[in-house]
């Protein structure tokens, strides 16, 4: 990793118990979320404190507030921005590129991602790995993994398993959603387990609570619970 010329920032979250990003990735949403302190007086500090808290929101803070943050250059080169404390890599992404999104990645899951951007067969991650994308992401395709032409598929927050999923073989859709899994990239060697919203979603148990029951309508060929 080569390191950046700019000088490093810290910024603090606004709300350091948050667990992630809250679902929108544009630059209004995200720039301030960590930027309880004064912005740098320079342009170049203000663009590096934006890009950091960009990438510390894509994933669970307590990941995020560690981590390295590093984006690519032209050469496909992972340039440090801040280093980090732990094993994860951030990335700040860019708005008004598709695909090029906040996130957040373990070694496993950074392996996955290189391999993907530098266009080989298949992925040599060689166990799972973890992406997190706490803050939404647009994507070409749902199902080639190399397609750059195709229109903007918005998609929610939402985080990754990458690892070689089968739909079929594993009893899982294989189309956006904006709720539940489905495998990403479906019957390709870069098919993943893709998951809808944050690992915690939905309502803590304690024990003593009771469990209420909801009904809903569902699609006819769902499986039953």
């Amino acid at each position: 990793m080569a390191d950046s010329e700019s000088k490093p920032q810290q910024p603090v979250g606004a709300a350091a118990e948050m667990h992630g990003a809250s679902g929108s990735y544009s630059n209004s949403a995200i720039t301030a979320l960590h930027a309880k302190e004064p912005l740098p007086a320079s342009k170049e500090g203000q663009i590096l404190a934006a890009k950091i808290s960009r990438a510390m929101s894509s994933g669970p803070l307590h990941i995020t507030r560690h981590a390295t943050v590093a984006e690519m250059d032209a050469q496909g080169n992972l340039v440090v921005l801040r280093q980090g404390t732990n094993q994860w890599v951030c990335f700040p992404g860019d708005e008004n590129e598709i695909g090029n999104v906040p996130m957040c990645a373990d070694p496993m899951g950074l392996q996955w991602m290189m391999d993907i951007m530098a266009g080989k067969p298949a992925p040599t991650n060689t166990a799972p790995g973890i992406i997190y994308m706490l803050c939404g992401a647009t994507q070409h395709s749902n199902t080639d993994p190399f397609d750059k032409t195709s229109p903007a598929v918005p998609i929610g927050p939402h985080w990754m398993i990458m690892w070689r999923y089968d739909a079929a073989r594993d009893g899982l859709p294989n189309t956006v959603r904006d709720a539940g899994a489905w495998v990403m990239f479906d019957r390709t060697p870069y098919a993943y387990l893709h998951i809808c919203g944050t690992p915690w979603d939905g309502n803590e148990y304690v024990e003593g609570q009771v469990p209420i029951w909801t009904m809903r309508y569902g699609n006819p060929n769902e499986p039953a619970p």
